[in-house]
């Protein structure tokens, strides 16, 4: 791919030309009825609105989510937030050297080291049903997807690789609760924690960009993990209702609240810490990457963030990701 700034790195005003991927394309209307072309396109560093007010008859049909464009374009600041003006579009083509891949954001962690990290959280699982359970499911293909899965569609670890970097995270605070509070189930909570987001494999689809499947939008990754799990579970004899149960517990009420799309609120020691957990993994990651996206902006301040309710502070010193 031809190399260009990064969207999180231009200024309001500043114009450029860039390779991009759409996220999402719509014909609207203005007010007065004019017809404009909406758009939703993304880089490595983030997604960013855009709008073409003229000259878009020829590539309407063809902008569709997914597609590779090439945009000349200025960015603008509209109502507190950056978008883009584009002059020109067009669709890429093969002479270009792009493809998707290069436009979807990747974990800076190598992945082979968090894969041995993994293996060694399960062999670490002392309870032979615990350990027999995570070997069936994290196997094989799931496992593949397991590690490439997003951990989400934008808020948060928001790249490949990411829903690995998330549970790895998880497991690091949830180990050191277990050594603070020794009445803690440590096989049971780790267990929660490597299966809590399990569903996300089938909730997420990342092949050109990031969204959520059919299957996420009717079902949701909560319900997914506690079928895979259920489903696995009845495959392995003697395995002990209460521990099933428990188990279970964890995954379904990981969100903390009713309101939050979990079915139920934590009711367990082990289950009060991963949603805890789950929690400062998230948002940690979310709210450095909200940083990072407006550094360079010359404010003290990000824009608002609908999910976190606020602006954040931008220290002089903040370093963000290599």
């Amino acid at each position: 791919m031809p190399e260009q700034k990064s969207l999180n790195e231009l200024n309001i005003g500043e114009e450029f030309t860039a390779f991009l991927i759409t996220t999402k394309s719509e014909v609207k209307t203005t007010k007065n009825g004019k017809p404009f072309l909406s758009l939703e396109l993304r880089d490595k560093s983030t997604v960013m609105p855009a709008k073409v007010w003229s000259n878009f008859d020829e590539v309407i049909d063809k902008i569709k989510e997914g597609a590779i464009v090439k945009v000349a374009g200025i960015i603008e600041d509209y109502a507190g937030t950056l978008q883009i003006r584009v002059d020109k579009i067009r669709l890429a083509n093969e002479k270009d050297n792009v493809s998707s891949e290069d436009f979807l954001p990747k974990s800076i962690r190598p992945l082979n080291e968090m894969i041995d990290e993994f293996n060694s959280v399960i062999t670490s699982i002392t309870n032979p049903y615990l350990n027999l359970l995570l070997k069936k499911i994290f196997s094989g293909e799931n496992f593949n997807k397991f590690c490439r899965t997003p951990a989400g569609k934008s808020w948060h670890h928001a790249y490949i690789n990411g829903l690995l970097e998330h549970t790895l995270e998880i497991i690091k605070i949830c180990d050191l609760m277990a050594v603070l509070h020794p009445e803690i189930n440590r096989d049971l909570l780790i267990s929660g924690a490597l299966l809590h987001d399990f569903g996300k494999t089938e909730e997420l689809s990342y092949e050109n960009f990031f969204d959520y499947t059919d299957k996420g939008k009717l079902i949701g990754h909560i319900v997914l993990s506690a079928i895979e799990i259920e489903k696995n579970i009845l495959q392995i004899e003697g395995f002990p209702e209460d521990l099933k149960n428990q188990l279970l517990h964890l995954v379904l009420s990981h969100q903390g609240k009713l309101e939050f799309a979990s079915p139920v609120e934590p009711k367990t020691l082990e289950a009060i810490v991963l949603y805890q957990a789950d929690e400062l993994s998230a948002k940690t990651n979310a709210y450095k990457f909200a940083i990072e996206a407006d550094k360079n902006r010359g404010n003290k301040w990000t824009r608002f963030l609908q999910l976190a309710n606020t602006s954040l502070y931008i220290p002089d010193n903040f370093q963000g990701e290599e």
